[in-house]
């Protein structure tokens, strides 16, 4: 006989009752028979199991005992409603407590079985466990709160900032930007913005010459490829040039948990008065400069016909000498001054040619001496006797005379300052050292800046613009050079300057 044969003839002597039994005791579901009144009749193990009883114990339980207050007047009128034949099964969610106290949260379906006469005699009930399921839909609902309210703080945060802020993805498609972001695009795309890197508008350059390339875009930049990080890229924006806004760009790329670019975000900052004001004060600073050349020069002849004739005076060559010494301090600031309007306007700063360094460093060391006897200061002097480069002699004798003069400056009666030049086949290195006060950590951050004044030339009172060292690095720089300082307080500072030969 088949072997659905074989299960036919068995079930065939099996009762009602012995089928039930087996099939609560191998269900992996809970299941339990319960009376109208609520009492368990029997349970198998799977809902011991769940609700960690032993099956026996729970047959002294009733649906009360077992059932979580909340819970208890639903499950009893529904029960009440099978029975007085409103419906015959019901499913509906259950919270019941374990023997430790601890709550499962599950599944209810009931079926009320009834006798040949339609007397009720008891219910089937089947609870599938979801505690982990619950559980984990609460967590799912307290992460999407926390998202959610993460993104409405970060909203409100982008909405306020003044700065234009952009989430690029990694195809450069635009995925999310603020208020201030799209006033911006307005200017830029007054026809329109299709959200994506580098199409076609008001964009330009930080000279204003040309339209930016799909390439020169900031967004293009930052996604492209392996996405660029950059900080302060000078671009302008809009149609009417006298209406353009300047703006300040950084990037910083973003990567999923691969490693992979999978965007970047953009922060466009408007300095188009802060660039309007650094203009004006160059102009400012350079027609005073040149306004003041002509009457100084024409100062300093006269001084210098007043010093052959009074000659015979010592009174009157002492006043003569103090106005040409205070005349010359005056004319050096408005020199510094001038410079440094030149510099900032873009114009040219050297006009290099075949020069002997040596022979540069030697003139200003000389022009220095008379400064150091009369201040009780050593000169130490390293130079090679040769030393070509192709430089600008003139800035690069401007460079040695500031360097000297400051150190010189700020070095006591007794002290000494060093002055070493020196060279590779390919670079050239100049040294100024002095043994005097020396720097803090915070001043010597600062000593290239232009109008900074340490503390030390605070205290001492001594004059300056807080230019000499910011022509000193525009100069070097120019040349392609670089210049650095080292300082300890008590001991003296050194600056080091490299230039290409």
């Amino acid at each position: 006989m088949a072997k659905g044969g074989i299960v036919e003839a068995q079930a065939g002597v099996l009762d009602t009752g012995e089928l039930w039994r087996l099939t609560m005791e191998h269900s992996p579901v809970g299941m339990a028979l319960v009376a109208p009144d609520g009492e368990i009749l029997a349970a198998n193990a799977a809902l011991g199991e769940m609700l960690a009883y032993d099956p026996d114990l729970l047959v002294s339980r009733s649906v009360a005992d077992l059932t979580h207050p909340d819970d208890l007047a639903t499950d009893l009128d529904l029960m009440r409603r099978a029975m007085a034949g409103a419906m015959a099964s019901y499913r509906v969610p259950k919270r019941c407590f374990r023997s430790d106290g601890s709550l499962l949260r599950g599944e209810l379906s009931a079926l009320l079985l009834r006798s040949p006469e339609g007397d009720p005699l008891h219910f089937i009930m089947q609870i599938v466990d979801r505690t982990d399921v619950h559980a984990f839909a609460e967590r799912l609902d307290v992460a999407e709160q926390a998202a959610f309210d993460m993104q409405r703080k970060s909203r409100a945060i982008l909405e306020t900032v003044s700065v234009g802020l952009l989430l690029v993805d990694a195809d450069g498609t635009y995925s999310s930007w603020n208020r201030r972001q799209q006033e911006l695009l307005d200017i830029a795309f007054p026809e329109g913005h299709g959200g994506r890197a580098g199409q076609s508008g008001f964009v330009y350059d930080a000279e204003q010459q040309h339209e930016l390339s799909f390439e020169q875009f900031p967004c293009a930049r930052a996604t492209e490829g392996a996405g660029e990080e950059f900080d302060d890229l000078l671009i302008w924006i809009g149609e009417d040039p006298a209406a353009r806004r300047a703006l300040s760009v950084s990037a910083r790329t973003v990567h999923d948990r691969t490693g992979s670019l999978a965007g970047a975000v953009l922060a466009y900052n408007d300095v188009t008065e802060l660039i309007s004001a650094r203009r004006v004060k160059d102009d400012f600073v350079s027609t005073v400069s040149h306004e003041l050349r002509t009457p100084l020069a024409a100062a300093l002849a006269n001084l210098e016909l007043l010093d052959v004739s009074a000659a015979g005076s010592d009174e009157a060559q002492l006043q003569v000498a103090a106005a040409r010494r205070n005349m010359l301090r005056l004319s050096h600031l408005v020199a510094d001054l001038l410079f440094t309007a030149t510099t900032t306007s873009g114009m040219k700063v050297i006009d290099p040619f075949r020069v002997d360094l040596a022979m540069v460093v030697a003139e200003a060391v000389q022009a220095a001496g008379l400064q150091a006897d009369a201040s009780g200061i050593d000169l130490v002097v390293d130079l090679p006797d040769e030393l070509e480069v192709l430089a600008d002699g003139l800035r690069l004798r401007q460079v040695a005379d500031n360097l000297i003069a400051n150190a010189l400056t700020f070095t006591p009666a007794g002290g000494r300052v060093s002055i070493a030049l020196s060279a590779t086949g390919r670079q050239a290195w100049l040294e100024v050292a002095d043994s005097g006060e020396g720097m803090e950590a915070d001043d010597l951050a600062e000593v290239f800046a232009p109008f900074v004044r340490g503390q030390n030339a605070r205290r001492r009172l001594s004059p300056g613009t807080g230019l000499g060292l910011t022509i000193v690095r525009t100069i070097v720089e120019a040349h392609g050079g670089e210049v650095s300082a080292r300082s300890i307080p008590g001991e003296g500072t050194t600056v080091r300057v490299v230039l290409p030969r």
